[in-house]
């Protein structure tokens, strides 16, 4: 018996960087609510929940594949072109479904139909970026401008581009705008430096509209150098593109002015999904690290608000200034920033609702926050963690830890939690395992090398949770893959032949090694997948899972694998014992949970309540994002679509895929 570890291995360059039924027919329920989604979470509060409740627990079995699109927009990836990776949530928003490729063409399709309205076409110029990136573009932004006087962009779609630019688009037409920024255009490189090259700055995530602001941050390359390029967040003015606000993530007793540019280097970027409260106005940023991600001993501060949640006011006399913040990770060295978005919530308390707002981080961690204050909800208690640092190093003694809901990750991995499908296996893992530090938590890098369980992956990723309002349920996916992170200091790393470097291609093929130069600093990074010979993880399963956690009490309410060894193991050795996914969860009214994530190519719907698979759908490609479900009509159905586009973990394709119950005969 052999196992492909191809897939297993391609897995690092992420870390790095149907069922049929012949019951009757029911009916078609057209009483139900209506609803669209109008933002990347749903909502601007980034619940990813919908109200509505035509498919439920008892008719989801009969869930049917009604349309497909495919773009032709993705690469395997070659000398001159990036992989590709499909990572988008669609919107729905007046009669359209508008979507983004990973070479940031726009497109519009008819909701129901699937048949193409528009599309646009930036003419991407950045089609090979450094690393373990992808290309990729996870969503578009709508606005409405009540004032307008003409038809022509009176409602927009904004994109932000590989190329660093924010696209103003009719929403109507797919046509620019001509009077945002130049012809459409913002570019967003310009204030950044001379010496920022474009594959170590771009946009990802979709930009978040707020009133009369379009609000972007970017996509910052990592451990490439200890000077890298500034984590600005910067507002815009949604008619013109003007600059609004900006803010720059520096400390709050540092300069404000720096030397080299109008915003500081180095800085804690924002590259994952915002969310807002309008009626606050307040803005919830999620940060990254400061760079580089695995040494910070250079880094004077600078990483303040690294790996935290930061509100930021949006409007009036303090625009652009922060309210609070609330940082998860103290001098982060282990790549922790916060991926997931965060998702606001009222909290439900004896004393009445609060206004909350949960942090789902890489570590497994959900923190729950007062959404005014930044005060934790629920205990956090700084406890002490591995000591030990390497050589011009230094360490947070202490790290917070929710007391309540509790770590949803495995706390340690020692030498004797090894795992292996056979002795030889287990023994070479283990092996693995105890060569390094592994004292789990919060292992520091080390010049010997060092267990990081979690790995950069997570835990819980940029794919964040969705939460059910009425019970405040929050259901997220995690992957539980092993890394081992090495310190190699510059002379060893100069000396090293640039092939075995791996730079350029982002890793090293037919093995798991990726290296990052961390220039300007004593030491390259170098990180591996600690996986068995046979290419399985030296973890014991699941290696992916699906929870439920209920946030008023705190509680798990339910946990299990998530996904298959599907594509990862000959047939018919394929068994559900959970792998590593990348993507996200939405919920209904009706008490379902639709997820895909999982490279096996199967889309999937859960009992909310109980965690019991109910359906599964098979895709064209791996939907390594999360899906959406809208109702346009009373008399119409509601859809379920997923962009199902491959990633590292799968291969890549183009295919938007909407799923609904059958029509009345």
């Amino acid at each position: 018996m052999r196992f492909e570890s191809c897939r297993w291995m391609a897995l690092a360059v992420v870390l790095l960087a149907a069922s049929g039924c012949d019951a009757p027919l029911p009916e078609l329920d057209l009483d139900g609510p209506t609803a669209e989604w109008p933002h990347y979470g749903q909502g601007l509060d980034g619940l990813r929940y919908s109200p509505l409740d035509q498919i439920r627990p008892d008719n989801v079995a009969q869930l049917e594949e009604v349309w497909r699109y495919e773009s032709g927009d993705y690469s395997e990836g070659n000398a001159d072109l990036t992989r590709t990776s499909l990572q988008v949530t669609p919107i729905v928003v007046n009669e359209r479904l508008i979507f983004c490729t990973p070479f940031n063409r726009v497109i519009a399709l008819d909701p129901e139909s699937g048949e193409e309205l528009w599309q646009f076409d930036p003419e991407l110029r950045q089609r090979k970026l450094h690393g373990a990136y992808p290309l990729t573009c996870r969503g578009v932004s709508y606005w409405r401008d009540d004032a307008a006087n003409g038809e022509e962009c009176r409602e927009r779609i904004f994109t932000g581009t590989q190329d660093a630019e924010l696209i103003a688009l009719d929403a109507a037409s797919g046509r620019p705008c001509a009077d945002f920024g130049d012809n459409g255009r913002v570019a967003l490189r310009d204030d950044l430096g001379d010496d920022v090259p474009p594959w170590e700055y771009y946009v990802t995530s979709a930009p978040l509209v707020i009133e009369d602001l379009v609000i972007v941050g970017a996509l910052v390359a990592d451990n490439v150098r200890a000077d890298a390029p500034p984590g600005v967040v910067r507002a815009f003015d949604a008619r013109t593109g003007k600059l609004a606000w900006a803010w720059d993530p520096v400390p709050p007793d540092q300069p404000s002015t720096p030397s080299e540019g109008p915003y500081r280097r180095a800085t804690a970027n924002v590259w994952a999904p915002m969310a807002a409260d309008a009626a606050r106005n307040l803005l919830f940023v999620p940060t990254g690290n400061a760079s580089p991600d695995y040494f910070g001993g250079m880094r004077q501060g600078l990483d303040y608000y690294s790996s935290s949640v930061v509100a930021l006011h949006t409007h009036g006399e303090r625009a652009g200034e922060v309210a609070w913040r609330f940082q998860t990770v103290h001098h982060d060295l282990w790549d922790y920033d916060i991926g997931a978005q965060p998702t606001l919530f009222d909290l439900h308390t004896a004393d009445g609702p609060i206004p909350a707002v949960a942090v789902s981080t890489k570590m497994g961690h959900v923190f729950v926050l007062d959404r005014e204050s930044g005060e934790p909800l629920h205990p956090v208690k700084e406890r002490p963690v591995p000591q030990g640092p390497a050589s011009g190093e230094y360490l947070s003694p202490t790290q917070p830890f929710p007391v309540k809901p509790p770590t949803l990750y495995s706390p340690r991995l020692t030498p004797e939690d090894a795992w292996g499908l056979t002795f030889w296996d287990r023994d070479y893992c283990r092996r693995e395992i105890e060569s390094r530090r592994s004292e789990g938590l919060f292992t520091p890098p080390s010049v010997e090398g060092s267990v990081h369980y979690p790995g950069a992956l997570g835990g819980i990723n940029w794919g964040g949770g969705a939460i059910d309002p009425k019970t405040n349920v929050l259901v997220v996916n995690q992957s539980r893959v092993p890394t081992g992170v090495t310190l190699v200091p510059r002379e060893e790393y100069e000396a090293l032949p640039e092939e075995e470097k791996g730079v350029a291609e982002g890793g090293l093929p037919g093995t798991t090694k990726l290296y990052g130069e961390m220039r300007d600093t004593p030491y390259a990074v170098r990180r591996e997948l600690l996986l068995s010979p046979l290419g399985m993880p030296c973890s014991a399963p699941p290696w992916g899972t699906l929870t439920a956690v209920d946030l008023n009490a705190g509680e798990i309410r339910w946990e299990i694998p998530l996904g298959s060894t599907r594509g990862q193991a000959p047939w018919p050795l394929w068994f559900d014992i959970g792998v590593p996914n990348i993507g996200g969860p939405l919920v209904t009214a009706s008490g379902l949970v639709f997820i895909a994530a999982t490279p096996d190519r199967y889309l999937r719907g859960f009992d909310l309540d109980s965690g019991e698979e109910l359906w599964r759908a098979d895709l064209p490609y791996a939907g390594h994002a999360t899906p959406l479900t809208y109702r346009l009509h009373p008399d119409s159905r509601q859809f379920v679509v997923i962009a199902a586009g491959g990633h590292a973990l799968s291969d890549p394709g183009d295919a938007i895929v909407a799923f609904a119950l059958p029509e009345p005969q």
